[in-house]
């Protein structure tokens, strides 16, 4: 499943800076138990299915999942061996900017111990450092 947006404003967006800390996402809203991420960086959408796959199997497909980020941002690659110049690379995937602080995934309806468990496996999946979070 490619994870991205149906219909943007622009092709190609400007890079950017990742925030330091995030605070308005930084507290569960949807289920008991939460992954945060400790530090920012960017998420592609091939990795956030792979942590999605990960977590869904610990949980032998119990309880309820949430996933609070969506790859919205384009990522562009130039070809290999193309000279200087000549203007931006086409869209190679699609990646969602993460800040530290923020909620990436939420699970309800399953027992703390084995919610750990999913989380400790689907993190393992994902590039930033993260932590666990009890309501």
């Amino acid at each position: 499943m490619l994870m991205q947006p149906k219909k943007t404003k622009f092709k190609k967006i400007r890079k950017g800076v990742l925030k330091k800390l995030e605070h308005k996402t930084n507290s569960l809203s949807f289920g008991t138990i939460g992954l945060k991420a400790i530090e920012s960086g960017t998420i592609s959408y091939r990795q956030i299915e792979a942590a999605r796959q990960a977590i869904n199997r610990k949980l032998n497909r119990k309880g309820k999942i949430w996933i609070r980020i969506f790859p919205n941002y384009p990522v562009t690659k130039k070809p290999v061996e193309v000279r200087m110049g000549k203007g931006k690379g086409q869209v190679s995937y699609w990646a969602s900017k993460v800040a530290g602080g923020n909620i990436l995934f939420e699970i309800c309806g399953i027992s703390n111990d084995k919610a750990v468990h999913a989380f400790n496996a689907g993190s393992s999946k994902l590039p930033i450092k993260t932590k666990i979070i009890i309501y």
